[in-house]
Formats: C-alpha cells, sequence, structure tokens
C-alpha cells in the first residue's frame, strides 16, 4: 500500500498528523476551536430531572470531532443543550484537523491535554484496543457507545473521467489505470485513514471491479477538508469521503460522484461514537449521562423539519466550515451526482436515527474487523467476536435507550442484524467471517 507517499505532495493543514499537534483548547495552534457548552443558549432544552442517585460523578467531558456532516449528533447534543439537560454542563466538542490528530489526542486523554472522546472512524477504536496504531504498539482500551450514523458517504473522481461515467461498477477505471501505468504514472485515490472506513469502502468499490487497491493504485491518506483543495490541484483522481466533501466537489466543478456508498451497501454502518474505556469505567453515570444526550441529538437530526436547522449550525467556520447549501440537499436525500445522474428524495441519505441507524450492532464491527483482516491490518488468527465483545458496549447503549424512554428502539436481536449482502451479491454471515474473506477474490496475499 502507498499511503506513505510525500505529504509534500498535498495540501494538508500544517500539523495536522503529529501528535499531540492540536491541542483540544485550541490555544497552542488556533486550529482546534472549542464550542463552548451549550446550556446558556435559548434553545437549550429543559434539564432533566435528575435523581441524587443517578447524578454524574463529572459534568464534564472532553470531545471530538472531524469535520463532516457525521459529526452532526455530537454538535447538537452540544448547541441544542442536550448535555446539559442531563447534567453534563461543562462538555466542550472540539475541532481535530484529521482523524490522525483524533487518535493522538484520545491516546493522550483529557488529564494529559487530550480528549476523552469522539465522532469516530468505527475501526479506529479496534485498532487502538488492539495496540495496532498507537505509539510503541501499547494498548489504549477503547468503547462503541453509538453508531452515530449509517449511509452518507462518497466515491468522487475527477473531471478527467467524466467520459466514464463511473457508478458501482469500478471496472471501466482498470484501462484508464493500466494506461497510466503504462506512463510511469499510478492512478490515486485519497481517502482518511488507513483502514477505516473510507479506505475499506474504495478498496471494496476498486476490488469488486477487478482492480487490486495494494498493486494497481497509490492509496493515499488526505483529511476530508482537504479532499477538494487537493482534487482542485490535481493531486489525486479519485477520492472517498463523508458529506459533505463530495456535494463541494460537485458546486465546485471539478468532479462528480461515482457513488453515494449506500448504493453499494444500503444502510451500512460509519461513523461511532468513542470513548476512552478507562474513562467509562470510572464515571459510569457520566457515560450514560452523555449516551442519552446523544441519542436524544440523533433523534432530532434525522427528523426531516429539522434539516435546514442541522446544516446551517453545521456550516459554522468552527464545525464544517462549508456552506449551508453544500450540506442540506445530500442530508434530504437529493444527490446531484455531477455528471448528470440525479437521485431525488433518496433513502440513501445519511441516516442517524431512523432504520435501526444509531445501534451498535456487534454484526457491523465484525465486518469493520474483518474486512481489516482481508487487508493484511489484523491478523488472519484474529478472534474477531472476541475483540468486538471487548469493545462494542451496545448495553450502555441499551441502558441509555431505556432511560429516555426508547426501549422500542432496541433491536430484537442486540447483537446482529443478520447476513449483510453488497451490491455485488456477495454475502457476509457475523457467524461466519471466514467464509466470507474465503469467497473474495482479491485480498492482501
Amino acid at each position: 500500500m502507498s499511503s506513505n507517499l510525500s505529504r509534500r505532495k498535498f495540501i494538508l493543514t500544517a500539523g495536522a498528523t503529529a501528535a499531540g499537534a492540536v491541542i483540544v483548547n485550541g490555544c497552542s495552534t488556533g486550529l482546534n476551536k472549542s464550542a463552548s457548552s451549550g446550556a446558556s443558549s435559548p434553545a437549550a432544552s429543559p434539564a432533566a430531572n435528575i435523581s441524587a442517585a443517578d447524578a454524574p460523578e463529572v459534568t464534564t467531558a472532553k470531545l471530538g470531532f472531524i469535520a463532516l456532516t457525521d459529526s452532526a449528533p455530537l454538535i447538537i447534543a452540544l448547541e441544542k443543550g442536550f448535555f446539559a439537560k442531563y447534567g453534563m454542563k461543562d462538555v466542550t466538542v472540539t475541532k481535530q484537523t484529521s482523524w490522525a490528530v483524533v487518535r493522538d489526542n484520545l491516546e493522550l486523554g483529557s488529564e494529559r491535554g487530550g480528549i476523552d472522546g469522539s465522532h469516530i472512524l468505527t475501526p479506529i477504536p479496534y485498532f487502538m484496543s488492539a495496540g495496532k496504531i498507537t505509539k510503541g504498539n501499547t494498548p489504549v482500551p477503547m468503547y462503541i457507545l453509538s453508531r452515530l450514523n449509517t449511509d452518507g458517504q462518497g466515491i468522487s473522481v475527477s473531471n478527467d473521467y467524466a467520459d466514464l461515467k463511473l457508478a458501482v461498477d469500478s471496472s471501466p477505471l482498470k484501462a484508464k489505470i493500466a494506461e497510466a501505468a503504462a506512463a510511469g504514472k499510478k492512478f490515486k485515490c485519497a481517502m482518511t485513514f488507513p483502514g477505516g472506513t473510507h479506505d475499506l469502502w474504495i478498496r471494496y468499490w476498486l476490488a469488486a471491479g477487478g482492480i487490486d487497491p495494494e498493486k494497481d493504485v497509490d492509496l493515499v491518506v488526505v483529511p476530508p477538508a482537504q479532499m477538494v483543495a487537493n482534487m482542485e490541484t490535481k493531486t489525486m483522481d479519485a477520492f472517498c469521503v463523508g458529506e459533505p466533501w463530495n456535494e463541494r466537489l460537485v458546486s465546485k466543478k471539478l468532479g462528480y460522484t461515482a457513488i453515494t456508498t449506500g448504493e453499494f451497501w444500503k444502510n451500512h454502518p460509519e461513523k461511532s461514537f468513542s470513548m476512552r474505556a478507562d474513562w467509562v469505567d470510572k464515571n459510569p453515570k457520566a457515560t450514560k449521562a452523555l449516551m442519552m444526550a446523544v441519542l436524544e441529538a440523533q433523534m432530532w437530526c434525522d427528523k426531516d423539519e429539522n434539516k435546514e436547522e442541522m446544516c446551517k449550525i453545521l456550516s459554522a467556520d468552527k464545525y464544517v466550515k462549508a456552506p449551508a447549501a453544500d450540506i442540506v440537499e445530500r442530508s434530504k436525500g437529493n444527490f446531484d451526482m455531477g455528471n448528470g445522474r440525479t437521485l431525488q428524495n433518496s433513502d440513501l441519505l445519511m441516516k442517524f436515527w431512523r432504520e435501526d441507524a444509531a445501534y451498535p450492532f456487534k454484526s457491523h464491527d465484525a465486518w469493520f474487523v474483518t474486512e481489516n483482516m482481508r487487508w493484511g491490518k489484523f491478523e488472519a488468527d484474529t478472534d474477531v467476536k472476541a475483540l468486538v465483545d471487548k469493545v462494542n458496549r451496545s448495553d450502555i447503549w441499551q441502558a441509555a435507550a431505556k432511560a429516555i424512554g426508547q426501549e422500542a428502539a432496541i433491536p430484537k436481536d442486540a447483537d446482529s442484524r443478520g447476513i449483510e449482502t453488497f451490491f455485488d451479491k456477495v454475502t457476509f454471515d457475523p457467524a461466519n467471517p471466514k467464509a466470507y474473506l474465503d469467497s473474495l477474490k482479491i485480498k492482501k496475499a
């Protein structure tokens, strides 16, 4: 894999991947801008009646997010006063410049100037817990508490490939990739973190079309908010990222969206809300309070009548820093792919609550671990179930849902959504990950 390509060829925010480069209060570099508690906001929710026995152990938590639409639940929980409503009146929600910085600040923890939890790519807590991406390969135990969203990512391609009219089938790229190779160049694809969701989506898409992502292309790492700038300078040919950056590319007429990711796996799991395990273990009541607020925010975000306001809030510089017009339409399910193809009122829109979008199914986490085994990020003999059971705390989700009167939202099968089917008819049975791996033609040797 070529994700170690010199970063000098890319327009990256200074210090984006340096350990501890961005301190959560932002006073070191000014890159991370902390939002203060929304408790005093006129729109704040009325305080819940919390008994002394249920009062959180602490009222503060330092949380991070990346500038993506799917960070909305944490931002809305702050802005609408849901954290304060449940006694967590001193929560901060702070922009991070890259997923590497999220990792670094989680590794530090708030006691050492980092963060306690974050909006996160679902595989990262597994890598951290297994000591795969931490300093000295020392495990930093993490818990996944909620899925933040399903669907809503995209694979976008430069206008240089407009004639291919790419969609779910990536195979038309094969000839172009071979042509570039013959000229001594490699087709460059960007994703946001090695082994993260965007890496896995673009790898799956390429491999399904007979393109080996390990050999045929350069896969490079670029933070989400820098994707469009890099496409503009023609330092990449394609990228996979969450919204609003696919729509932003289209609005700037720099490329088109080949697929919105729900087209190859409808209702696929995406980001999660994850916290350091030691913080959760030390503060179980505060954790439950955070979760109650996040779940309420997810319900708020998923109401159609709130989409305009949600996108206006997200558009602020301290959050996503993109025009609301570049966020709202895809949030409503209206996709202008930029090449004449459109989806109107599509059920492939990003979901935060409906259709079990918020529930952290262990079966989905099992796919993320298994797919990373496919590409060599986890060993072939990884005990998938044991690792998932260690990191996924769906029990905390269930307790929080019951506490806010949403017991009916707990799925009947609390661990599995069952067998998943992808656009190429490949299936994943979470009870038999090996069979899935054995069925795949292209994988890391």
